[in-house]
């Protein structure tokens, strides 16, 4: 593993149909934009994770689009509205895209680095516990 990626997620990603590994392609780029120190890993036997003092994000291809899961506690505020579903989840939230779809990477990048700097302030459970959120 050399700047934090992880092969196994390269074969997840080679899988999968062309517009769904570049999709993944991007949104991976963006989430090693967030921090360098971003680390690689796969969990659930499969799914790609990404860490960093705890999960940030992890990807999930579906039949006719693709999930990134944000592990934010629904703490991180969403103004441009990058998230599709989970709204209520008090775990993790869910950006949806389908074939064709852009990227906000100006959005993506903050809305990510906010999990990043939650993460590294204990996380968003003992955020919430300090009624920080």
């Amino acid at each position: 593993m050399s700047d934090g990626r992880d092969p196994r997620v390269d074969d997840y990603l080679n899988g999968l149909p062309d517009w769904q590994r570049e999709v993944f392609g991007r949104l991976r780029e963006i989430v090693h934009e967030a921090d360098p120190e971003m680390q690689e890993t796969i969990k659930r036997s499969v799914q790609p994770y990404f860490v960093l003092d705890g999960n940030v994000c992890a990807f999930l291809a579906a039949k006719d689009h693709v999930n990134l899961f944000v592990y934010d506690g629904a703490i991180v505020p969403d103004p441009t509205g990058l998230i599709t579903a989970g709204h209520d989840n008090q775990t993790a939230r869910t950006i949806g895209f389908e074939q064709g779809d852009t990227i906000d990477r100006p959005a993506l990048l903050t809305f990510l680095r906010l999990i990043v700097a939650n993460n590294r302030a204990g996380g968003w459970r003992k955020l919430k516990q300090e009624g920080q959120a």
